[in-house]
């Protein structure tokens, strides 16, 4: 078709269309035309021109609302369906959208938590929540930082009796209405390292590394408008609990986290007077006694304060998770629905999807030389060999960062990350110093057959943006670390999950977002990943429902949070896991994902107190020297003392190999779980239902029904197990609910053959 053509062709289909003009334009909607740039007819002087006469072909009274260059190719228009319809059929026309209107959210947990649903959720309580107060345990907080903004806040609450201590970098003044509280504390730190070089770090809260910025404006960061990284996810930045205070307390130092300063901490957080304490610091797969996050946490705990704690980033292997002591809430990590995706074009034509926060200028679209550069360690890339190309590089040995900085050093133009077997398909979008695309297991598979058997490979890498969402979501973090329980197989862990991935919250302006001692950039916010992320949204929530019932204790708000958490998505099909591409179970997901809504208003909750925990470490045959140590005075353990009967909402059953009792005989292994159900919502009869496929496990509640008249009514039920022998290793799950009226309480039940 010669030029002459093409515009015979134009002017034909305007003249087709004009006619139906009028009787469209009071329908139109906002249309997203994106064009494939490449094909533009010769005819037209630019693209400009082309997109111009592709609208007007089908619509004479509409004008272009933007040309986009860099964003995407193409434009927005108003057009009505039907000729949106007749648009998308046109050649060089790669897509006609609907445009969907989004609410603004940076972090997009408050949004993808449902928490705009009401109001009340908003601010915690009908009062604001701005009487309940999280502290945060961590490496300190940025002072001046925008989500730490305390417009608006009333009086700091008469109970608080903490205080701001000044330091280097960080004045009375740094504290407000907002953060009315911060401390560090470094004595063990000086004690193991000598004096802390004051060149290096901030002897003060100040935030010298960026974590404890992110994790504190997780939870309870003020609302910010205009929000982004280098524009990715742009909106209102927000934490879990905008009107709740903050206290901060700085314990973890750049060769970490001290246990003689995180006691110390705690017991500030206790006598300071905070209502929740956030700590994303690992625990060790040691005893109670002897781990000092689960010994200090109970502490506080006992104190009536709400305790959420990291799961730890070792999944996916089994029985590594931290953090399990029954008295702290913990936290396991999930994905949201958004994305920032990056594609990967080979010269053999085949496109692969990754992810990446590159915000520097975009490599050009043609494609340019492709080579492999294994691990890319230091000095491990000649400059003759990849100046100028894409270098695909292979996790492993050493940070995502510091590869790209070694090919940008070596002249590379541009790096692909590819996941070996160990992470699989998971891919983490970094802020890379590079144009980067990280890709999973296969399609770096894929790339690395294409640079072998190519004489001349060749790709070309381009930005994708923010894209929201994302299905299925959520999905379980690979990475977010697993039961069975290594210390206590009777007690289920974790105990849910909550969003984890590419957060996005406050930052340091000490260092850059890379981390990288290079990095010269400096943002107020910054993405961050790991089951870190996911314990300061649990906290948040916590001091929502907290707000909401300031009569609660600890046990009672975990137990809402857990009791209706979800395991499985509006279709139906079971939460997925990233690492295996399959339905995730109770050892990965713990109760389910967290759903602070449904949270408020639980309906029963299965509460417990100090003692009630002290009985459970009698159950574990803790000498009374340890018992000692926990209960802080005198207390005789019982001899009927059993782990099972911890009033815990969630069910994890440890079964033997072989059903050979201790006196020969042979038979079915029979487990009784006792369990006690408080009434905090309406008076109602709750049935309960099992919902069960393990053949092996005969499942009995007695009883079956609970009738509650009034709040704070408390009935017990017990439920039998009898277990048949099953192979070593092998674990199954079914789950017990209670339904009365409008409420639904669920709890998960996971068997293992030990």
């Amino acid at each position: 078709m010669n030029p002459m053509e093409v515009v015979m062709m134009v002017v034909t289909v305007v003249f087709c269309y004009c006619g139906a003009v009028a009787d469209q334009k009071h329908n139109q909607k906002t249309y997203i035309v994106h064009m494939d740039k490449s094909v533009k007819p010769s005819v037209f002087s630019d693209h400009l021109q082309w997109y111009a006469n592709c609208m007007k072909s089908v619509s004479e009274s509409t004008n272009m609302l933007y040309a986009y260059d860099y964003v995407m190719h193409g434009f927005s228009t108003r057009l009505s369906v039907e000729e949106a319809k007749q648009l998308e059929q046109q050649h060089g026309i790669l897509s006609v959208q609907e445009e969907v209107i989004y609410k603004l959210h940076t972090t997009r947990s408050p949004e993808f938590l449902g928490l705009q649903s009401r109001g009340m959720i908003v601010s915690g309580s009908k009062s604001g929540g701005g009487d309940v107060i999280v502290g945060v345990v961590d490496t300190g907080v940025w002072p001046g930082s925008k989500s730490l903004d305390d417009t608006g806040f009333g009086p700091i609450p008469v109970s608080w009796k903490g205080e701001c201590e000044s330091g280097t970098g960080f004045n009375v003044s740094s504290c407000n209405k907002k953060l009315i509280g911060a401390r560090y504390f470094s004595i063990a730190y000086d004690a193991a390292y000598g004096p802390i070089d004051e060149k290096l770090e901030s002897m003060s809260p100040v935030d010298d590394d960026g974590h404890g910025t992110h994790t504190a404006t997780t939870a309870a960061g003020s609302m910010v408008t205009g929000a982004s990284f280098f524009g990715f996810a742009k909106g209102t930045a927000r934490g879990m609990a905008p009107h709740a205070r903050l206290a901060v307390y700085k314990a973890c130092w750049a060769a970490g986290c001290h246990g003689s300063d995180i006691l110390a901490a705690m017991e500030k957080a206790i006598t300071d007077g905070v209502h929740v304490l956030s700590v994303s610091i690992g625990g060790t797969l040691s005893d109670y006694t002897n781990d000092f996050v689960a010994f200090g946490a109970f502490k506080v705990v006992s104190h009536g304060i709400f305790v959420a704690s990291s799961a730890d980033n070792n999944g996916p292997e089994p029985s590594n998770i931290a953090n399990v002591a029954p008295w702290i809430a913990t936290v396991g990590a999930g994905t949201l629905d958004r994305d920032f995706p990056a594609y990967v074009t080979l010269g053999n034509g085949k496109k692969f999807r990754g992810v990446s926060l590159y915000s520097g200028k975009p490599l050009s679209r043609t494609l340019i030389p492709l080579v492999f550069g294994d691990l890319c360690t230091p000095d491990s890339l000649p400059p003759e060999k990849v100046a100028g190309k894409i270098v695909m590089c292979e996790r492993g040995v050493f940070s995502r960062l510091r590869k790209g900085k070694v090919v940008k050093e070596a002249g590379g133009a541009g790096m692909i990350l590819a996941n070996p077997d160990t992470f699989g398909e998971e891919v983490t979008a970094d802020p890379h110093v590079l144009p980067t695309a990280a890709v999973g297991e296969r399609a770096g598979d894929a790339i690395k057959r294409y640079i072998s058997l190519d004489n001349n490979p060749t790709a070309r890498i381009a930005p994708g943006g923010t894209q929201l969402g994302i299905q299925p979501s959520p999905v379980v973090a690979s990475f977010s670390s697993r039961g069975p329980n290594p210390i206590t197989p009777a007690i289920l862990k974790p105990d849910l999950i909550a969003p984890g991935v590419n957060i996005l919250a406050g930052w340091t302006g000490k260092v850059g977002p890379t981390g990288l001692a290079e990095d010269p950039q400096r943002v107020e916010f910054n993405f961050d990943t790991g089951t870190s992320m996911s314990c300061p949204h649990v906290s948040g929530l916590a001091a929502l429902i907290k707000a909401a019932h300031p009569e609660w204790s600890p046990a009672a708000i975990r137990s809402a949070l857990m009791t209706t958490a979800y395991s499985s998505y509006k279709n139906g099909e079971g939460l997925r896991d990233a690492a295996t591409g399959r339905p995730s179970t109770p050892f990965d997901h713990g109760s389910g994902h967290v759903d602070p809504v449904r949270a408020l208003d639980p309906g029963l909750v299965y509460d417990a107190s100090a003692n009630d925990y002290i009985s459970f470490l009698c159950a574990l045959n803790y000498s009374s020297t340890s018992i000692k140590m926990f209960a802080g005075g005198k207390f005789t353990c019982g001899k009927k003392n059993r782990v099972e009967d911890l009033n815990y909402p969630s069910f994890a059953v440890p079964l033997p190999t072989d059903s050979i009792k201790d006196n020969g005989s042979s038979g079915p292994t029979v487990v009784k779980y006792r369990r006690s159900l408080t009434n905090v919502g309406n008076p109602a009869t709750y049935k309960v239902s099992i919902s069960s496929k393990v053949s092996a496990v005969n499942i009995t509640v007695e009883p079956d029904k609970l009738t509650f008249v009034k709040q704070g009514e408390k009935k017990a039920y017990t439920v039998t197990f009898s277990a048949t022998s099953m192979q070593s290793g092998t674990k199954s799950f079914a789950s017990l609910a209670w339904y009365g009226g409008k409420y639904v309480v669920n709890s998960p039940i996971a068997f293992s053959w030990m």
